[in-house]
């Protein structure tokens, strides 16, 4: 058994496992989760640049999992970086300065790498001989990018990382509070040309199921549930319907951010970008035509660990 810390910095979130896990059977106890909305993306998308107060957020996380970290006795410790820092002049310079601060072992991922960890993370557990022939897309919209990735059992057969990401199309699209309609329509739009043409539609066609990881699906199956607080037992597994998705929109459209900061079930630091997030959800279950999809709390964090784990062992 081999304790694992993993740290997330995404564009929308930081985020932190700890878990025990055995590389010989793949199984996965988690000892510690953390979420912080830290927002490195904030305007990356026009500037080109992670901004100053955005990064200081980021460490101030960083700084708080790294002494969970040392309280916790683990064997090894890595980090992920993903879309806001790949798309930054200043990336690699603030990767540079995490590590040397922080002791993390963190690495910015390619759109590739963080696709495979992603379905790696989601599908873990799924050995049986049925599941093997499933082909299902792992959807994970994430603050600067959506990553869809097809497979069957532990397979990837397919995949992408699409520059569609709920800071992202929140800073490009939606500028009134409460949105426009026709911003709406606007960042739905591009979002259904952004999949379909990053998805052949052989491989789109061939998907039966699917499965939604990270915050958006996340937080509509706790709105839906009314979960106040959090709880990750009734979120994971639980079947999102797209019809619940698209009635829930026009929901969240028509507040103001105040008032969504007090829906039941949302965060209030994911109320900014969860009308973002929804479109992409429904734009990318709509691009698989797929009725509903399982949500995950398994994801990258999951997979991050997994791979380490088999690493660390060989």
């Amino acid at each position: 058994m081999t304790r694992i810390a993993v740290i997330d910095i995404g564009t929308n979130s930081t985020r932190l496992l700890i878990a025990d896990v055995d590389p010989a059977t793949k199984h996965v106890t988690e000892i510690e989760r953390r979420t912080t909305v830290t927002r490195l993306g904030q305007g990356v998308d026009h500037t080109g640049v992670l901004a100053p107060e955005a990064m200081a957020r980021v460490e101030a996380a960083v700084a708080e999992y790294r002494e969970l970290i040392d309280a916790s006795n683990v064997d090894a410790v890595t980090g992920v970086l993903t879309s806001a820092v790949r798309d930054a002049r200043n990336g690699a310079e603030f990767t540079t300065k995490i590590n040397d601060t922080y002791n993390i072992d963190a690495r910015t991922i390619t759109g590739d790498e963080e696709a495979r960890l992603t379905y790696l993370g989601a599908t873990d557990g799924r050995a049986s001989a049925e599941d093997a022939q499933v082909q299902r897309v792992v959807i994970d919209v994430g603050g600067g990018s959506t990553e869809l990735v097809t497979g069957h059992g532990a397979t990837v057969d397919f995949h992408v990382s699409t520059q569609a990401g709920v800071v992202r199309q929140t800073e490009r699209f939606l500028r009134s509070d409460p949105p426009r309609p026709e911003e709406l329509q606007q960042l739905q739009a591009e979002a259904k040309e952004i999949f379909e043409s990053a998805v052949p539609q052989a491989t789109r066609q061939a998907v039966t199921q699917g499965i939604a990881v990270a915050g958006t699906a996340t937080s509509c199956a706790a709105i839906l549930q009314e979960l106040d607080p959090y709880d990750p037992t009734k979120v994971h597994g639980f079947r999102l319907l797209r019809a619940q998705c698209e009635m829930l929109l026009p929901r969240l459209a028509a507040m103001t951010l105040a008032e969504r900061r007090s829906v039941k079930g949302l965060h209030p630091d994911r109320a900014q970008a969860i009308v973002a997030g929804v479109i992409l959800l429904v734009e990318a279950m709509r691009c698989f035509d797929l009725a509903e999809v399982e949500v995950s709390e398994h994801d990258i964090l999951r997979g991050a660990a997994l791979d380490r784990a088999t690493a660390t062992a060989g």
